[in-house]
């Protein structure tokens, strides 16, 4: 488990631990949002373990105020893309090395209507929207997944990208502040419509654990199904265009 408050994240591995009797689940620090700390955990885990069969890029922040990382980037495309990007490629000796093996990135249906600008990714010439940010950054997933898979074809390494679902957890946080009124739409009625984070999940396990999924490497699901992408999330000069700003941008000067 690679996680940013290392205090939560005991919690969560001890709530595993024994809800499964598996006492070998192991944490180390991971903030997304810092390129120095993407390399170190990157480090580390290449240097104590054998194998990687499954990454799951799973963080995420969701809508929140115009932030800058300490790398100068704006957080949304940072933590959920570009973070997430470099991890993939500095984790890919070893998931080859483990083949089969796969990738697997929570992206979301926010993706559609999203625009990767490319001559302002971090808003720095127009008015911030925390929307705009948030697509632009999903939609970079779905690419970036496509993207993965092309480069990596025929290597035994899988790429898989998902829509989990509206989910009740703490992600929307920020919505509430740009829009008050939801605040008072997510009335109980509403929130009988949200997955569980346990419901949630199960897009996430299918494309983890599903026998035989590898020759559908570069699709996309939702509800444990494929589903096909909107058309924006399906332009390959546009995915080959984000790799190459990406590996720029965290200075990846090899990738796969």
């Amino acid at each position: 488990m690679a996680c940013r408050d290392l205090t939560r994240a005991e919690q969560a591995a001890e709530e595993i631990r024994k809800s499964t009797g598996n006492g070998n689940v192991v944490i180390r620090h991971l903030d997304l949002a810092s390129v120095y700390s993407v390399r170190q955990f990157a480090k580390d885990f290449m240097d104590s373990e054998d194998r990687l069969d499954i990454l799951i890029n799973n963080a995420g922040v969701m809508m929140c105020p115009k932030w800058l990382t300490e790398d100068g980037f704006e957080t949304q495309l940072a933590v959920n893309h570009l973070g997430h990007f470099l991890l993939t490629n500095l984790l890919l000796p070893i998931l080859k090395s483990s083949a089969p093996s796969r990738v697997v990135t929570v992206s979301s249906i926010a993706h559609i209507g999203g625009q990767i600008n490319f001559e302002d990714l971090f808003f720095s010439r127009r008015p911030y929207s925390s929307l705009e940010s948030y697509r632009q950054s999903k939609l970079a997933n779905v690419l970036f997944s496509r993207e993965l898979a092309r480069r990596l074809k025929g290597s035994g390494v899988s790429s898989f990208c998902l829509h989990p679902g509206v989910i009740y957890t703490d992600l929307g946080r920020h919505v509430y502040s740009w829009f008050p009124l939801l605040g008072t739409l997510m009335s109980l009625p509403s929130l009988l419509l949200m997955k569980t984070p346990w419901q949630g999940c199960q897009t996430t396990l299918y494309c983890a654990l599903t026998p035989d999924l590898e020759g559908r490497s570069g699709c996309y699901f939702s509800d444990c199904a494929e589903m096909e992408t909107a058309p924006e999330g399906q332009d390959d000069a546009v995915a080959r265009k984000l790799w190459e700003e990406s590996a720029r941008l965290v200075g990846l000067k090899e990738t796969c």
